[in-house]
């Protein structure tokens, strides 16, 4: 697995996108919300079908427990809410600590199994790309069997994350009534745009690798072939790329992300800056404040 960790609205579905055209890559979007918002919700996957709909999810369904139908969808989701937060990073890198936790995270772990196997069975992939961003999901992975996960930490400027989620996006997957995407106030997101990366910074110590959104949207595939080759694909065949900067997108069978993961066809890969002429200078410098000093880190003066 290719892990995409992060703060929400990072770039993070482009960049799932671009590495699941590749052959021998599956990209799947944010599997953390499979229960939620696919099998709860019926959102559409990339593909545009409902969910419980889509032959390639039907299929992993099938193949991971003989049908979504004969899982307990509640019971599962109240599993991954004892199991999945980052209050529990330390529990899951210490299970010993706590014996009722160890048992949920075993009985958890023993379903993404599942999952994940099946999504390896049905796309034939050799590498599953992830963009559940979520850390503490991050830390999961090294617990659930039979899985080799790769995290990669997405980073993208605090200013453009906090004017994005300044934004009202439609969300184009639901299908009943109109939705948006979620809204932060600058301050807040910058606050979480911290803490994500210092969980993450902390779970680095295990290898995972960073990447700037900044640095994927200036040289796409050569930060797409860095990603690869770091979770054991080396010197990989990267056909989606028409030009130096434009990629050609497929449908993917993603189950959540932002807009982007239902484009198809040719996209120039530029970087989002909008906030640069658009950020009032107040809001620049309320976000410029609470990202300090772990914006420094990531080079983001």
């Amino acid at each position: 697995m290719l892990f995409i960790g992060g703060l929400g609205r990072n770039g993070s579905t482009l960049v799932n996108r671009v590495l699941g055209q590749t052959p021998g890559v599956v990209a799947v979007g944010e599997l953390v919300f499979l229960w939620e918002r696919g099998l709860v919700q019926g959102e559409r996957c990339g593909c545009g079908r409902p969910f419980r709909k889509c032959p390639f999810w039907s299929e992993v369904g099938e193949r991971a427990f003989g049908g979504w139908d004969r899982l307990d969808v509640a019971s599962i989701r109240r599993l991954q809410h004892a199991v999945d937060r980052n209050r529990y990073i330390p529990l899951m890198r210490w299970p010993w600590l706590s014996s009722r936790y160890r048992r949920r995270l075993g009985r958890y772990a023993s379903v993404l199994r599942r999952v994940y196997e099946a999504i390896a069975a049905t796309s034939g992939a050799e590498l599953i790309a992830d963009s559940s961003k979520h850390a503490s999901t991050a830390a999961l992975l090294s617990r659930v069997p039979g899985v080799e996960a790769t995290v990669v930490q997405l980073v993208r400027d605090p200013h453009g994350v906090a004017w994005s989620w300044s934004k009202r996006v439609p969300r184009p997957e639901a299908t009943t009534g109109s939705s948006e995407m979620a809204r932060l106030g600058p301050v807040r997101v910058a606050l979480r745009w911290q803490a994500c990366n210092l969980l993450l910074g902390f779970l680095r110590s295990r290898g995972p690798s960073v990447l700037r959104y900044e640095d994927f949207a200036d040289r796409p595939a050569h930060a797409a072939r860095r990603l690869l080759a770091g979770a054991g694909m080396p010197g990989p065949f990267l056909p989606q790329f028409v030009g130096e900067r434009t990629v050609k997108l497929a449908t993917d069978h993603t189950v959540a992300g932002n807009p982007l993961r239902f484009a198809t066809g040719e996209l120039e890969i530029r970087a989002d800056e909008e906030w640069r002429v658009s950020m009032p200078r107040r809001r620049r410098m309320l976000v410029t404040a609470a990202a300090f000093p772990t914006s420094i880190r990531y080079r983001y003066p």
